[in-house]
């Protein structure tokens, strides 16, 4: 099979990620062999493919947004079949014995292992998965369409839901990728007013077109103290600014696996006031199940640029330069 292999970190500029052909993988017990469709990218896979975020294992194939069909049971397997078309997310397992687990928080088990961190993930045209841990697909949308909602969408939701936002309030999302994008959709249908903050001309755009009641770039003033707030963005700068802008009362939440340096915090200037400050470190399956059935309902669709399966250098080169309006999406087959 050929993937997009990474073997060291480095630039992107580099090309650290090397087309290369493998021998298919084999499903063990629980596990289904996958043949892959599309496969959506994201700001993790940019920071594990230069080395900020830490890798488990080397060489390792990344994604973790993947959409397929299932090739092949491994033994146990009774609850998928060959031609199932099914999602895999960032959760690849969990232990589920755990109290964090039996509490339904897995994606915070200190035994869990991460799909394209700990186990080979989606820039390649065939995977292992765990039959327990992927999500049944509709066969009517394109796999382009549902492999940003597997990953960008249900993490977007699972930052709202830390952020306790209320039909009517206002929201501000700092940062306008895959996940803000998708996010901003989420929160009009529940009624709310988003404030948009990038310094991205395309990204002002786009936010304008999917609704977003202002635009600015991330120092400008807010028409308006902001109830919530979500940090998609990983710089570390922008959470003294964030918190600043919102509401006494407010919440912000931190939505990525890397982040730079924050500054030193004040008391009285940042935190006073109870406001809140939360982190997102991923999704459990019943919240992106959940995510998945509220976005069907919604008929919710990301923006997407696709492109081929061994131009994944590229795409993370433009992911990085803020040039993806949207989501950007491998298509593998």
């Amino acid at each position: 099979m050929k993937a997009m292999l990474l073997e060291f970190p480095g630039p992107i500029a580099d090309r650290p990620l090397k087309a290369v052909e493998l021998p298919p993988p084999v499903p063990g017990p629980g596990q289904v062999l996958l043949k892959l469709s599309h496969c959506a990218l994201c700001h993790t896979d940019l920071h594990l493919v230069e080395g900020e975020l830490p890798p488990e294992r080397l060489p390792v194939i990344p994604g973790h947004q993947a959409v397929g069909e299932v090739m092949e049971t491994g033994p146990g397997v009774t609850t998928l079949h060959p031609g199932d078309r099914v999602g895999v997310t960032w959760l690849f397992r969990a232990c589920g014995v755990c109290q964090l687990c039996l509490r339904g928080r897995e994606h915070l088990c200190p035994a869990a292992e991460f799909t394209g961190l700990h186990q080979d993930g989606g820039y390649g045209e065939q995977m292992v998965a765990d039959a327990a841990f992927v999500h049944p697909l509709p066969r009517e949308l394109p796999g382009e369409v549902l492999a940003p909602l597997l990953g960008a969408g249900g993490f977007g939701y699972r930052a709202l839901r830390r952020a306790e936002l209320r039909p009517g309030q206002r929201l501000g999302l700092f940062g306008f990728g895959s996940s803000a994008h998708l996010t901003l959709q989420l929160a009009r249908a529940w009624g709310c007013e988003v404030l948009v903050f990038t310094r991205s001309p395309e990204h002002q755009e786009l936010a304008r077109e999917l609704g977003a009641a202002w635009v600015g770039s991330p120092q400008s003033e807010p028409p308006a103290p902001l109830h919530a707030a979500i940090l998609f963005a990983p710089a570390g700068a922008l959470v003294p600014r964030a918190l600043q802008a919102l509401e006494r009362g407010g919440t912000l939440v931190l939505a990525g696996l890397f982040l730079t340096a924050i500054p030193t915090l004040q008391f009285h200037s940042h935190l006073v006031h109870e406001k809140t400050l939360r982190g997102v470190m991923g999704v459990s399956r019943r919240e992106g199940r959940e995510f998945l059935e509220l976005a069907a309902r919604l008929t919710l669709i990301p923006r997407v640029q696709v492109f081929p399966l061994g131009e994944a250098n590229e795409a993370l080169g433009l992911l990085k330069a803020g040039k993806i309006k949207g989501s950007a999406v491998l298509a593998v087959d």
